[in-house]
């Protein structure tokens, strides 16, 4: 009696096991390397894998697929090559390429993976966004309107920049791109503006030297900082400026106000060149793929100024591009100016000459204009950018005439005033009511009485002796945002009686 009772028990517990058994099917697609090399792979085998996903090569060494062929895939390596061969097992993650997003990366620098790079630990944060994305439609779009200053005079008067505006930054190697760049990030000090700043293919002591300055003028606790430098694989390079793009999205689809810089796409070009001969895909002009155009196009065109039903935030795009000799008219150039809605070209005489930031009156434009400036600045500096224009031709054409007649002469003394008072020290943005002020001064023949070498210095006292005497010029430019008969009055005043004590 007592076995039966224990083969119940037994037939019982055998039940209970199988009423709980719950196979698991596990199926992974698996692929095999047939060839490696140069930071690319070729696999056979991954028949159902779609562009931009995740695979994995022994080693927990990450790839992303870049190619699709009718018989393999190609695959870009992001790490060490060497441990990689034929015959390798290569799995699907079913993941397209994503990348940490948040204010948890304010204050960091990162890889275009969202590892840190800064060695102050693990960036904690939940929210992740898909590193390519569709740009916002034109209905989901507003006008661009609200000024995005940039504290540099020559810029906020000439060539205004708005939020959702893209600005290319071009000029010859050492003409002060990336200087003009960090002067804007540093100005955003106090303006709600987060800031992400994408390295391409620098050197290490190159960004940390930026770093370094946005430490030192406090605007690493709004920026972020993405960087695959020059000993990167190829990959890592091209993939950056997408990257720093989706960070930067994810402050613009919550509502708030970002701003990007790309420095610069020159390399970036170069890397997706690279990739792309070593993919075997055929050749254009000057060896770029044919779809170049498109890989800085999408990448742009999310830029943006979204309606309030779509949040209302904005995200602001500086792409730097470098020039050979000076020749904008060039490959790259020409298809980035064509994306952008205006540029700003830094001139190599100009720089060697002292004139910081070097613009180029004549080339440099932006396609926004006066929608993106305050009413304050958009009259004083009406007249300013067709006088430098004049006085850049008439110093020209000084150079071959051995005899000038007074009015010329006195225009070519008025333009080297107004450069002079263009002229800004590195690093030293300045706040928009301080510029009215100064151009206001300038346009209207207040300094013909001061030696050009003397403008600067004229310009730092003045401010100085307004800031102590007469703030109140400062707080009603604030408030009122306009150049009014009072505030006129006022600078006039001022003018007067700092004249009196200038010894210039």
């Amino acid at each position: 009696m007592a076995q039966r009772v224990r083969k119940d028990e037994i037939s019982a517990i055998i039940k209970e096991q199988i009423k709980r058994f719950r196979h698991e099917l596990t199926l992974d697609e698996v692929g095999v390397v047939v060839e490696v090399g140069d930071g690319i792979a070729r696999v056979f085998g991954l028949e159902r894998a779609v562009s931009s996903e995740i695979v994995n090569f022994p080693g927990d060494i990450p790839g992303l697929i870049v190619n699709l062929e009718e018989d393999s895939v190609g695959i870009a390596l992001f790490g060490d090559e060497e441990s990689i061969k034929e015959g390798d097992e290569v799995r699907r993650s079913g993941l397209v390429l994503e990348v940490p997003v948040g204010e948890a990366l304010l204050g960091r620098i990162v890889d275009p993976l969202g590892q840190p790079r800064d060695g102050k630990g693990e960036i904690t944060t939940s929210t992740i966004r898909r590193v390519e994305v569709k740009a916002p439609s034109v209905v989901q779009r507003v006008p661009v309107d609200t000024p995005l200053q940039t504290g540099l005079k020559s810029i906020d008067a000439i060539t205004p920049i708005g939020r959702g505006q893209r600005e290319l930054i071009i000029g010859d190697r050492r003409t002060g791109k990336t200087a003009l760049a960090i002067d804007t990030i540093i100005n955003q000090k106090n303006e709600e503006v987060y800031c992400i700043y994408v390295a391409i293919g620098q050197k290490t002591s190159t960004v940390a030297r930026v770093a370094n300055t946005l430490q030192r003028y406090g605007a690493m606790e709004y920026t972020t900082v993405v960087t695959a430098e020059a000993q990167d694989p190829t990959p890592l390079q091209y993939l950056a400026p997408y990257a720093g793009c989706a960070i930067a999205e994810h402050f613009m689809y919550s509502g708030k106000d970002a701003l990007i810089v790309y420095d610069d796409l020159s390399k970036h070009a170069v890397a997706y060149r690279e990739i792309a001969l070593l993919l075997r895909r055929p050749p254009g002009r000057e060896a770029y793929p044919g779809d170049i155009f498109y890989a800085h196009s999408r990448l742009l065109e999310r830029a943006a100024r979204l309606a309030p039903e779509h949040g209302g935030g904005s995200l602001t795009a500086f792409p730097i591009i470098e020039t050979k000799a000076g020749d904008i008219t060039s490959y790259i150039p020409t298809n980035i100016i064509s994306i952008t809605d205006g540029q700003i070209y830094l001139e190599t005489d100009l720089f060697n000459q002292g004139f910081r930031p070097a613009i180029n009156v004549g080339l440099s434009v932006s396609r926004v204009g006066g929608a993106a400036q305050t009413a304050a600045m958009k009259q004083v500096a009406g007249k300013l950018r067709l006088e430098l224009s004049q006085y850049r031709d008439l110093e020209a054409f000084a150079e071959f005439a051995t005899d000038l007649d007074a009015q010329s002469r006195a225009q070519l003394a008025r333009g080297e005033r107004l450069m002079a008072i263009l002229t800004q020290d590195q690093y030293r943005p300045m706040p928009i009511e301080e510029q009215v002020v100064l151009l206001y001064a300038a346009v209207n023949n207040h300094l013909d009485v001061i030696t050009v070498d003397a403008i600067r210095r004229f310009s730092v006292e003045f401010l100085r002796f307004l800031h102590a005497e007469h703030e109140g010029i400062f707080a009603l430019l604030r408030k009122t945002q306009a150049f009014n008969t009072e505030v006129e009055t006022l600078i006039k005043g001022a003018l007067a009686a700092f004249k009196e004590i200038f010894g210039g």
